[in-house]
């Protein structure tokens, strides 16, 4: 562990905080404090209020990153998904990184919100624009708004299922095709009916 320090650069100690608390969370959430942040990082227990007022602001910082992350994660899945199985792939990713990443999911989603953090606010709100356009590209018939706030909450319930033991993360495999699955449940309820065809028409009365 290094020494305490605070020779960081400019901008380097807040990157150093963040970085101790992602590796604190992974370990024991519990345990995650400015004070102890400031061990990981090898700084004295003053140096993180530099950037961060309380915990609160630091776990603000943390989410945010974990949101841009979890947009990368969503874009590599789709550069630009425009179909339902483009947006079960989307679905898939958002799972895996619940699961890649758990405690880092949970202080994203579990942790108060600081309206206060602009760095939060605008991460998550990438997010919903995010979830809320690939719903516009695939089913441009649809309530957009409506929609998105229904594959999100679908898709976010599979993340939680699954990181709680309620569904079996066992094979890899399975976990993707059963969050396929799901959305192309609830996408098929979604799509327009076909006009039905009568007996008589198929025989041109």
């Amino acid at each position: 562990m290094p020494k305490a320090s605070d020779s960081y650069h400019h901008g380097d100690l807040r990157a150093a905080c963040v970085r101790a608390a992602r590796e604190l969370l992974e370990e024991d959430s519990a345990a995650l404090s400015l004070r102890a942040v400031a061990r990981r990082a090898g700084v004295s227990p003053s140096a993180p209020y530099r950037h961060f007022a309380d915990r609160d602001a630091l776990i603000s910082a943390v989410a945010a990153v974990g949101y841009r992350e979890l947009a990368e994660k969503l874009a590599a899945a789709h550069s630009s998904p425009s179909t339902s199985d483009d947006l079960a792939a989307v679905a898939v990713a958002y799972v895996q990184f619940a699961l890649e990443h758990p405690a880092l999911f949970r202080v994203m989603f579990v942790e108060p919100c600081d309206p206060s953090s602009e760095e939060r606010v605008v991460a998550t709100a990438a997010i919903s624009v995010y979830v809320g356009n690939i719903v516009r590209h695939a089913f441009p018939g649809a309530d957009p708004d409506a929609l998105a706030t229904a594959v999100w909450a679908l898709v976010h319930g599979l993340a939680f299922l699954h990181l709680d033991g309620k569904l079996d993360t066992s094979i890899p495999d399975a976990i993707a095709d059963r969050v396929r699955a799901a959305v192309h449940a609830l996408l098929s309820v979604s799509e327009p009916a076909s006009p039905a065809v009568t007996a008589g028409s198929s025989n041109g009365e």
